[in-house]
């Protein structure tokens, strides 16, 4: 079939009724001949439209050099008389779009026309598929949540996203089964960077992570943390199956569900080797080991190399064995993300400076882990605020202080201090009592408040007694100082030690409770048969 394929400025044809349709071409079929020409006569035309949907007049005035990115990959040449060879026998022309009407269709979605014909320069499908299919497929995409800024730059930079058969059954799972849980900017960046054929299979990766266990109202934050195309568009289904099998031992899918992120590293070279390192470190204990990748699952983030960095310092540095630097690990796994020179030398340095040997310095990062990840400014002012009240720099107490400090804020440090001076005591007895109970420091100010005033307004106590006995503050006002306190009362009187009321273990107090209260019921008795 021969059709020849030429515009005309038929006055009829540019009236607005004829604008939602191409009747500016006129289709004249010849008898069949053995190949389909079609002949598209460019000189023939001076106007296209009224509503400059698509003017021919400024497309003609076009240098050949700005018509070459659009018409060779449509397989024309830019002369007067255009040639196209058909091969389609059902259809008297493969160009199912008129290519003018997608300039005012792709302007009403914010593209302009030297971006439109960049788009049909990398997809010369668009020229052979229905402007019903390509509007059909921009309403699924905006179903997406997709706003339609995002929707251009898809269409600029991947414009295969407006005719590739994948898209389809990708767009109807995101929508109708997972509820459009995936967030708008997670799809642009994968419909950006995977191709179309590697969503095939999304849907049974995503199923598959629901039947091993991530619950449904989680599945949205998982694929929202991930990076969709290289932890599930390329991955093929069988690893992502490995990985959480794999992670059983060590938190399982509840894992994955805190750290999603996990799925965006490589089975074989990066996860198997880093929960190696740490099982290795542990003495094989696969439980310690679970511990610690569940503190912190952001430690399967570093390398193994980076590990074998921070074991090694602490190694060579501060003298702890392996064994040390795991238990370590287990109540601080952070420290593998504190710089090795910016904090850990100067901290360890610091406390070798206050006397502290190996495992003096094990014990203290133990009890005090935070010294190691807290900002200079933070220890900064503790330091400097310890030295005001009295702390002699370089000392095995003012490590201790420091130890102490840690675990607070400065501004519950600075109220604590006021506290004390508020009730009489002097900046030489708030280092006496934080001498012998470090732990005083880090107390909420609040809670401490309350006890000291139930020992001066109920127990009818001096404040002094606290510089002999300043553990008192550390223990629980209702569960164990009222009810002691109250049961001791009605017994002996109230002239008894705060020490011994409350250092006695639950057991030999309710013992010698008992014991009173028999021996009180004796002698009254006794009393009442005389």
């Amino acid at each position: 079939m021969v059709a020849l394929l030429t515009m005309f400025t038929n006055p009829i044809l540019s009236s607005p009724s004829s604008c939602c349709c191409s009747s500016s071409i006129t289709l004249l079929l010849h008898p069949p001949i053995p190949l389909t020409t079609v002949h598209f006569s460019l000189s023939s035309v001076s106007a296209f439209h009224p509503h400059e949907w698509f003017s021919i007049s400024k497309f003609s005035k076009a240098s050949r050099n700005e018509l070459k990115p659009l018409f060779p990959q449509l397989g024309l040449r830019p002369t007067k008389h255009i040639s196209i060879q058909c091969s389609c026998i059902n259809s008297p022309t493969n160009l199912h779009t008129d290519i003018g009407i997608l300039f005012p269709f792709f302007r009403e979605l914010g593209l302009e026309d030297r971006e439109t014909e960049l788009v049909l320069d990398k997809n010369p499908t668009l020229a052979l598929t229905s402007l019903d299919s390509i509007r059909a497929r921009v309403r699924s995409l905006l179903s997406l949540r997709i706003d339609s800024l995002t929707l251009s730059y898809l269409i600029i930079k991947c414009p295969s996203v407006l005719t590739a058969e994948e898209i389809d059954p990708f767009i109807c799972f995101v929508r109708d089964e997972l509820e459009n849980k995936i967030e708008p900017m997670q799809l642009k960046h994968l419909l950006t960077t995977a191709d179309p054929r590697f969503l095939v299979g999304f849907d049974k990766k995503v199923k598959l992570l629901l039947d091993r266990g991530v619950p449904s109202e989680k599945i949205g934050y998982v694929l929202n943390h991930v990076k969709l195309a290289k932890a599930v568009c390329l991955r093929p289904i069988e690893e992502i199956d490995r990985t959480i099998t794999f992670f059983s031992p060590y938190g399982g899918i509840d894992l994955i569900v805190r750290r999603p992120e996990i799925l965006n590293y490589n089975l074989e070279s990066q996860l198997i080797p880093r929960i190696g390192f740490l099982l290795d470190l542990s003495g094989g204990d696969k439980d310690a080991t679970g511990n610690v990748v569940r503190r912190l699952p952001m430690i399967l983030s570093y390398s193994v190399e980076h590990l074998e960095g921070h074991v090694e310092f602490l190694r060579s540095f501060a003298g702890l064995n392996n064994q040390e630097i795991f238990k370590i690990f287990l109540v601080f796994p952070s420290v593998v993300s504190a710089s090795k020179e910016r904090k850990l030398r100067p901290r360890i340095e610091f406390l070798k400076q206050c006397g502290l040997d190996s495992n003096d310095i094990f014990k203290f990062l133990i009890k005090a882990p935070l010294f190691l990840g807290l900002s200079f400014d933070n220890l900064n002012y503790k330091l400097v605020f310890l030295v005001k009240i009295g702390y002699k720099y370089r000392t095995r107490d003012m490590a201790m202080a420091m130890g102490s400090v840690t675990r607070t804020s400065c501004e519950n440090l600075r109220k604590v201090i006021w506290l004390f001076l508020s009730y009489g005591l002097s900046y030489s007895d708030i280092v006496s009592m934080s001498t012998k109970h470090p732990q005083i420091l880090q107390y909420n100010h609040s809670s401490l408040e309350e006890k000291m005033e139930y020992l001066i307004e109920d127990m009818g106590r001096e404040v002094g007694e606290l510089l002999a006995f300043p553990a008192f503050l550390g223990y629980k006002l209702d569960e164990r100082i009222k009810v002691r306190y109250e049961a001791k009362k009605k017994i002996t009187g109230e002239g008894m030690s705060i020490n011994k009321l409350l250092t006695v273990s639950t057991k030999r107090f309710s013992t010698k409770k008992k014991e009173k209260k028999f021996l009180h019921a004796v002698e009254n008795l006794t009393c009442d048969e005389g």
